[in-house]
C-alpha cells in the first residue's frame, strides 16, 4: 500500500508550525499506524532528516500515552480504538491521511505530534486519591460492594487519560475524563469519605487548567477508545450538587 502523509512539524512551543506532506511506500495493510510513523522515520533519518516526534509506550491501547488527530478523527475513524490499535488496512491505497496533534489551550504544542497533558495530571493530583492511611491492605471481603456499585467504578476506571474527549469536543472540555476519575471513586465506600472536597477541587482545577465547557455535543464518548459513557459526566454534576448543599 501507499499513503501520501500530510504530518503536522512544529519545533517547539513557541515556534509556528505547518503540514509537512511525505509519501510513503511498500507498507503491509498489517502495519500499525504508529508502526507506520516508525517507518516513515527511519526513512527520514537515512536520510538525514529529523524524525517526527510522536508520543508512544505500550502499544497495546492500555497506557493512553498515544494520540493525534488522523483525517479530523482523534485517534481515528473508528470507534474505540487506540492510534496504537490503528492498522493501515482500515485505510484506502493511495490515501491522503492527515495527521496533526491534539488542539486545545490546555494541551499546547511541545513538538510535532506530542501535546503537553500535564493539565490532567494536575486534576489528579488536586483530589483524585484516597488520603485516609488505612493502615495494611485489608482482606478484600472486610469492605462488601454491591455489584453495580462495583461495575459503575470499573467502568469509570477503564479511562486511560489520553486525551481525545478533550481533542474531539468543540469546546476542548475535559469533563468526560474528570466525571470518570469522580465517578471512579465515588461509586465505592473507600471514596466516601473525602467525596465532597474531591469534586470541589478537582472540577475547579479542569477549569482553570484551560478546558473549556461541556455542552452536551456527546463528540466525547464517540471518540473516547473506551467507550466511557457521557452518563458519568451526569454523575459528576450530581456530585457538584451535593457538594453545594453538603459541603
Amino acid at each position: 500500500m501507499q499513503f501520501t502523509l500530510k504530518v503536522w512539524r512544529q519545533a517547539d512551543r513557541e515556534a509556528t508550525g505547518d503540514f509537512v506532506t511525505y509519501p510513503v511506500d511498500d507498507i503491509s495493510a498489517d502495519t500499525s499506524f504508529l508502526e507506520l510513523l516508525d517507518i516513515l522515520n527511519e526513512r527520514l533519518l537515512a536520510r538525514g532528516d529529523e524524525p517526527i516526534a510522536f508520543d508512544h509506550d505500550c502499544r497495546e491501547g492500555i497506557c493512553g500515552t498515544c494520540g493525534c488527530m488522523v483525517n479530523g478523527f482523534a485517534h481515528s475513524h473508528e470507534r474505540e480504538t487506540t492510534l496504537c490499535q490503528l492498522h493501515m488496512r482500515s485505510f484506502t491505497d493511495g490515501e491522503t491521511i492527515i495527521i496533526e496533534p491534539w488542539r486545545s489551550r490546555a494541551f499546547p504544542v511541545l513538538k510535532d505530534l506530542i501535546v503537553d497533558r500535564s493539565a490532567f495530571d494536575r486534576i489528579i493530583q488536586s483530589g483524585g486519591f484516597i488520603a485516609i492511611c488505612a493502615g495494611s491492605a485489608p482482606d478484600a471481603n472486610a469492605t462488601p460492594i454491591p455489584k453495580e456499585a462495583a461495575d459503575r467504578a470499573m467502568d469509570a476506571a477503564a479511562c486511560i487519560g489520553c486525551g481525545a474527549c478533550v481533542a474531539a469536543c468543540p469546546n476542548a472540555a475535559a469533563m468526560l475524563f474528570t466525571s470518570a476519575k469522580i465517578a471512579q471513586l465515588a461509586s465505592l465506600p473507600q471514596g466516601h469519605p473525602e467525596r465532597i472536597e474531591r469534586v470541589k477541587k478537582m472540577v475547579s482545577t479542569m477549569e482553570l487548567s484551560g478546558f473549556g465547557s461541556c455542552t452536551n455535543h456527546g463528540e466525547c464518548e464517540a471518540a473516547c477508545p473506551k467507550g466511557i459513557s457521557v452518563n458519568f459526566i451526569a454523575k459528576l454534576n450530581r456530585e457538584l450538587i451535593r457538594a453545594a448543599l453538603w459541603g
